[in-house]
This record gives C-alpha cells, sequence and structure tokens, in this order.
C-alpha cells in the first residue's frame, strides 16, 4: 500500500539499469568505471587509491522493522527449509474471498441442490527457490477474534492471525511441485494456467449455501462476522515460496454444484465465484529461522565480518565503517565508490540474489523518528516531489555482471559516494556510519539545504516484492573479493 505509487517506476529501474549492465566481463576498474566523466589515472595529476572498509552483520526485527504489505502487493506462500545460508523461510497468507453484491442470493435455489465440490484458487505469479521439492498445503479458517480489515497494512515480519489447526477447511494429501504450477488447467468452465487450486471440505460450502439475504448475504459486515477469512500455510516439505496475487483474475473461490432443470429434464452443473473484492482484507506473513545458520553466527559479532549477508525483507543488513576517512587529508574527488562482490555458491542458482541494494546513513543528530539518512549528496530529489529519489540509477543500486577468479558469473555493486565523501573531507559533513541491505520500502531522512530543520522524511519502494532474494557479499577482511572504496582524486 505505501508503495503502489511507484509500481511503474522500479520495472523500468531494473530494466535500464540491466540494459546497462547486460555485457558480462572483467571490469578493469583503473581506467573504465566512468571513462567518459573522470580523468585518466595517470599517478601525476589524478590518482587511485583505495581504502579498507568494515563490515557488521545484523538481522532486523520487530524493534526496528517496519515493513507492511498493501493488500494489493504480490504475497508469498511455502516453505523453506534449507537455505545453506540464511536457513529457513514460512510464508503464510490470510484474505477474504466474498460475494461480488450483497442483497441477492449467490447461488441457485437451496432445494435439491447436490454439491460436486468447492476450491481455493490462487493466481500463481513466480517461485523463489526450489520448484522440484513437493509442498503441503492447507487452508484453515481464521478466528473470529481476529482485527482483520480491508483498511489495514500488517507488519510482514509478525505473525498476527489465529485459527484452529485441527480443524482445516482442506480436503487431506492435496501435495504438488511448485514447477508445475505455470501447467494448463482444464476444470469446468475454467481452462487456463498460473492457478494453485486446493479442494476444500464440501461441508464448508453446505455452509456458504445455507446463509441468506436476511443474514450472511445481507452486508458486508454481516458477512465477515459469519465468516472472517481464510488462513492459508505450507506444511512439512518444501525448499521454496511462491508468489501468489490476489487482485488476479485467477484468485477466487469456486463452488461447483448441480441442480434439477425445470419440468424433470435432468439435472444442469454449474459453478458460482467468491473474489478478492475491493472489501477484501488481505495480510502476509513471512517467518525467518537463522538458527545454525552462518547469518546466525554472524549477527551482531563485534568484529568486522569476511563475509556479508542480506536478504530481502523481512531480512538482514550490513553496516559499514571507513574509519580511514577521518584522517585523510583534503583533495579533489572524481570519484569515491563502495564495491561490493557477490561471493559465489552453487545454492545461488536455487537462491538468487534480490533485484537491487541500496545503502543509506545512521545520523544519530535526527532528533525524531527513526535516524536514516539518505547519503548527502549522492541521492537526488526534484523538488517539491519528495517521493522516489531520481538518481537511483547512477547512485548504485543495480549490480553490475563480472566474472570471479574461478569464472563464475557474479554481480557486483559500485555506490557512487563521491560527494559525500568530499564533503567528509573537507569537514562540511560528519562521518557516518553506512548501512546496506535490500529493502522492500524504506524510510530516510533527507537534506533539503544543511539543516536538520530543512530536511523531511521520504518513503519510497526499491526491489519490486517482499520475501524473494539473498545474496552473499565479500566484506572488508575477504581474503580475494573484498568489500572497499576506491577513490580517484588529484591533489590541491
Amino acid at each position: 500500500m505505501k508503495k503502489n505509487y511507484i509500481r511503474l517506476f522500479v520495472p523500468a529501474l531494473i530494466f535500464s539499469l540491466f540494459l546497462f549492465a547486460i555485457g558480462c566481463r572483467k571490469i578493469n576498474e583503473a581506467t573504465d568505471v566512468g571513462a567518459d566523466l573522470i580523468p585518466a589515472v595517470d599517478n601525476i595529476h589524478t590518482f587511485d587509491t583505495t581504502i579498507t572498509v568494515e563490515a557488521y552483520n545484523d538481522t532486523f526485527g520487530l524493534a526496528n522493522d517496519s515493513q507492511y504489505l498493501g493488500r494489493s502487493e504480490e504475497m508469498f506462500l511455502g516453505k523453506i527449509n534449507n537455505d545453506p545460508f540464511f536457513g529457513k523461510t514460512d510464508a503464510q497468507m490470510f484474505f477474504e474471498l466474498k460475494p461480488t453484491v450483497y442483497g441477492v442470493y449467490p447461488f441457485a435455489r437451496k432445494d435439491s441442490v447436490k454439491l460436486d465440490s468447492v476450491v481455493l484458487i490462487l493466481n500463481y505469479l513466480e517461485t523463489y527457490g526450489d520448484t522440484n521439492t513437493a509442498q503441503t498445503l492447507k487452508v484453515y479458517e481464521l478466528d473470529q477474534t481476529n482485527n482483520f480489515t480491508s483498511d489495514s497494512a500488517y507488519l510482514i515480519r509478525k505473525q498476527n492471525f489465529t485459527f484452529n489447526t485441527s480443524a482445516p477447511l482442506s480436503l487431506p494429501g492435496q501435495t504438488f511441485l511448485p514447477r508445475n504450477l505455470n501447467d494448463s488447467v482444464k476444470a469446468f468452465r475454467d481452462t487456463t494456467v498460473n492457478q494453485l487450486r486446493i479442494k476444500l471440505d464440501t461441508a464448508f460450502a453446505r455452509r456458504l449455501f445455507n446463509y441468506d439475504t436476511t443474514n450472511a448475504y445481507k452486508t458486508d459486515s454481516i458477512f465477515r462476522s459469519l465468516f472472517k477469512g481464510f488462513a492459508v500455510r505450507s506444511e512439512g516439505s518444501g525448499n521454496a515460496i511462491m508468489g501468489f496475487s490476489l487482485a488476479g483474475i485467477n484468485t477466487k473461490l469456486a463452488i461447483y454444484y448441480n441442480y434439477p432443470k425445470p419440468a424433470g429434464a435432468g439435472r444442469d452443473t454449474t459453478v458460482n465465484y467468491f473474489f478478492f473484492t475491493t472489501l477484501s482484507a488481505a495480510a502476509n506473513y513471512v517467518g525467518r529461522d537463522y538458527t545454525g545458520t552462518p547469518v546466525a553466527s554472524a549477527a551482531g559479532v563485534a568484529t568486522p565480518a569476511p563475509f556479508v549477508y542480506l536478504q530481502n525483507s523481512p531480512g538482514t543488513f550490513a553496516t559499514i565503517k571507513i574509519p580511514a576517512l577521518a584522517g585523510m587529508s583534503n583533495r579533489l574527488i572524481h570519484r569515491a565508490e563502495l564495491i561490493a562482490e557477490q561471493i559465489y555458491d552453487i545454492s545461488d542458482s536455487t537462491f538468487f540474489s534480490p533485484e537491487l541494494l541500496y545503502m543509506d546513513a545512521y545520523d544519530p543528530a535526527i532528533s525524531t523518528g527513526k535516524k536514516f539518512r539518505s547519503i548527502p549528496f549522492d541521492i537526488l530529489y526534484s523538488l517539491p516531489d519528495f517521493g522516489q529519489p531520481t538518481n537511483l540509477p547512477t547512485f548504485g543500486v543495480a549490480p553490475l555482471y563480472t566474472i570471479d577468479g574461478f569464472g563464475n558469473k557474479i554481480r557486483t555493486w559500485h555506490f557512487n559516494i563521491s560527494r559525500y565523501v568530499q564533503n567528509v573531507l573537507t569537514s562540511k559533513r560528519p562521518l557516518y556510519d553506512l548501512r546496506l541491505y535490500a529493502p522492500f520500502f524504506m524510510t530516510n531522512r533527507y537534506e533539503n539545504g544543511t539543516a536538520e530543520a530543512t530536511s523531511f522524511s521520504s518513503i519510497f519502494g526499491l526491489n519490486s516484492s517482499i520475501a524473494k532474494g539473498r545474496i552473499r557479499l565479500g566484506g572488508g577482511n575477504h581474503p580475494t573479493q573484498k568489500m572497499r572504496l576506491r577513490i580517484i582524486y588529484s591533489k590541491l
């Protein structure tokens, strides 16, 4: 909900950035990066130096995570049980499917109706993880005590809802392979692709038939008082999460039944649908469990890390410190870029990288709210539009494709913080700790001028969805692929 207004921006940004970086080759850092804008390094007039950085890992928690999800966003369902670096993920979906109108009975006549089946159908979008490991999904009814409304957004890290796990609505034994979700489905009046279909107990459909326009089908509030909604989760094995669109045309509750034709001419079969309407509530819970993983071992450690572990929301972050900048003399900065390289592992082909990374700064002087601001002078806005920054592509949120020393294709990020570094050296800005992460959306303070009184809060989106994407980068003391600050400068 908080990032719908940038929905068109993110695909265009990713597309343009990847067109720019499509060539897969080793970058010659001394000459290639910004060669059309930066003076050639000749060690007489223009110099090139690399500064060591320190990286520290940590995980977001409820206390410092405000990632909400609007009802129209992509939602995830499933279990990852074996990511060798990031452990387990449990994604559960909660939502309402309803009649499209009230005051009208949605089915044929109640008497003589014979129920055939009732199927919960979800509009499938994508799979993140292992498509060949089977998963078993179960559907439950939300308890009436839940406060579940269409005009609210819910924290994705918090399990907000309760349901009776001893009484599933779904039939037992429904196991499927994620790889088959985009196969063609042939059902009564519904032949299409990209559907997840879960059969429910027909006793639930009989409940829906027994309601009428004096109760459930009279108003939305009465319908909600009798049926609060669905909870869907994966139970048992699994090593992937699947993305779905509740607002998509393939999301619906299908009730198949037959009834007598007039004058005893046999029986007719039909189907009625409940949909995800403008009055439907929705929420997505994504739980992370890092127990026994390298992430758990690295999080909160006070010594600089050789690896940096970044995972999309709700996930992890790294604090980057550059203490050597404090003692550097003033000079003319042509370019200063923080360089971070992927450390390849075979599991990266199953659990792929986030689309984009972002870096901001911790500022203890911020008086209210969260104490993170955009990198001073290097993140730009077109005022008075205080939403999406205008220079994310040149700032470096998208990776370049390079080759590591073993011939593996890897992603490398080059964050351009030239103006900020220049202002640190001229003592116009303090030296901040930086935060590197892969957010769904973020909140930053942004300076309109130099005084705190003229700054404003900016909320904008980055990655196209929650949950999917993780990467392992080299830290400042990695033996071969160090995170580093590269500076091209001239002496004054």
